[in-house]
């Protein structure tokens, strides 16, 4: 049944971009930013994690993904107004190129052997920037392919784009292992990453204006409503339960991914003395690898449960997956472990995602539909900031806290409540 579900996405793939050339062109926009960012993210982490040249404790380390990803998670909402208003081809072509144009200055601070801060800012409005991309391109998937064909091709997209990203970072890992593990291998390796915003911005330019959307725009009420994104964003998902469920699904997976994150970087290279592939930067890029793999059998498994459960219990499956998972490997806190729960963690939190992707566009109308995404995406890093930034005031040098693994467990139960909550008394009709 796995199997010739796995085909009939595929095959419904295959037919939607035979018949749609949007798609098509779509897909390669995506896919050149996810490789490009694969590649950056992972260099990043060479540089900033595991860079014998600079040096972090475990509230540095948080320090950095505050500067990475919080300016973003507050003015996301507000800017995906302008996927809303403003022609999201336009919107696509010139965030790659402003994408690009960061990730070159962010290399030069590297090679030439800048200082901490003009790194991390400029980083910060390069992954900023790429999470506008993202959400730019899930807000317009829905005018280039059909309705029916949204949850196949969604998981299909998935499926390749995480090995796509998985190749990026891999790219960047073989990159800073054969330049070397300073600033002169990080900074070649982050220079790489501007290839998939060209890429994206050659293949955005080729679509026609406003063929992406938005319908019925009016650009002289850009300013009113970006002021208003947050509270737009917000009730568009209120006003649908089965987003609603979602995006708690989601908040909820975020947070124990931030604890982990920071357990996974000081477990990894607690012991400076073992070289071995499952320490250090390459122990990174196995967890790397391991969660992308992951979310590549969540894109086959998500067509398969979302049709039979719908989506409200396909969330609530994968909360329950994620919770056992977080207990049984979690806890032991060793890189063995953690490395196995990478990889089904990645499995659980990408299903919740793809869940929660079928409902914003389904769901929810395209006048509001890219300032839900951006508000998924805050949701995304505030939760995974906020996760961060308290586990580093507690957790041990090297991230031996099982405590904190614990709390995990934790999270993950009182997120299926809440979820629970909404399907029982605002979904009453909802299978």
């Amino acid at each position: 049944m796995v199997r010739e579900s796995k085909r009939q996405a595929w095959s419904s793939t295959v037919a939607a971009l035979r018949h749609s050339p949007g798609l098509a062109r779509l897909t390669v926009v995506r896919f050149a930013g996810q490789f490009g960012d694969g590649l950056f993210q992972a260099a990043l982490g060479g540089a900033i994690l595991f860079n014998p040249e600079r040096h972090t404790d475990p509230l540095a380390i948080a320090a950095g993904f505050a500067v990475l990803l919080l300016p973003y998670s507050v003015i996301g909402p507000f800017a995906g107004a302008l996927l809303d208003r403003w022609d999201r081809r336009l919107v696509l072509v010139w965030a790659n190129v402003l994408r690009g144009l960061l990730i070159v200055a962010a290399a030069a601070v590297l090679v030439t052997g800048g200082g901490q801060t003009p790194l991390m800012l400029l980083a910060l409005a390069a992954v900023g920037v790429s999470r506008f991309v993202l959400a730019g391109v899930s807000a317009s998937l829905p005018h280039v392919v059909a309705q029916s064909w949204l949850v196949p091709v969604n998981s299909v997209l998935a499926t390749v784009g995480a090995a796509v990203a998985g190749a990026g970072a891999a790219v960047a890992v073989a990159t800073i292992g054969f330049v070397g593990a300073g600033d002169l291998g990080s900074g070649t390796a982050v220079a790489l990453g501007v290839c998939g915003s060209v890429v994206g911005a050659v293949a955005a330019g080729g679509f026609t204006s406003r063929a992406l959307g938005p319908e019925g725009a009016r650009p002289r009420a850009v300013v009113r409503t970006v002021l208003a994104g947050l509270r737009t964003g917000a009730v568009a998902v209120w006003q649908a339960p089965g987003v609603t469920a979602a995006m708690v699904g989601i908040g909820t997976h975020r947070v124990v991914f931030g604890i982990d994150t920071l357990i996974m970087v000081l477990v990894l290279r607690g012991d400076p003395e073992t070289e071995s592939v499952s320490s250090g930067l390459a122990g990174f890029g196995v967890a790397v690898a391991a969660t992308a793999a992951g979310m590549l059998l969540a894109a086959i498994v998500a067509p398969i449960l979302i049709p039979r459960l719908g989506r409200p219990r396909t969330v609530t499956v994968g909360l329950i997956v994620a919770a056992i998972v977080q207990a049984a490997l979690v806890t032991s806190v060793q890189s063995g472990p953690l490395l196995a729960a990478a990889f089904l963690l990645g499995l659980a939190g990408q299903t919740i995602k793809l869940t929660g992707d079928a409902a914003m566009q389904i769901d929810v109308d395209d006048a509001r539909r890219g300032r839900v995404f951006a508000l998924q995406d805050a949701v995304f890093n505030t939760a995974f900031l906020a996760a961060i930034a308290a586990a580093a005031t507690v957790i041990a040098p090297d991230g031996h806290s099982p405590g904190l693994a614990v709390a995990g467990v934790v999270v993950y139960v009182l997120g299926l409540v809440g979820v629970v909550a909404v399907r029982r008394f605002r979904m009453r009709d909802a299978g």
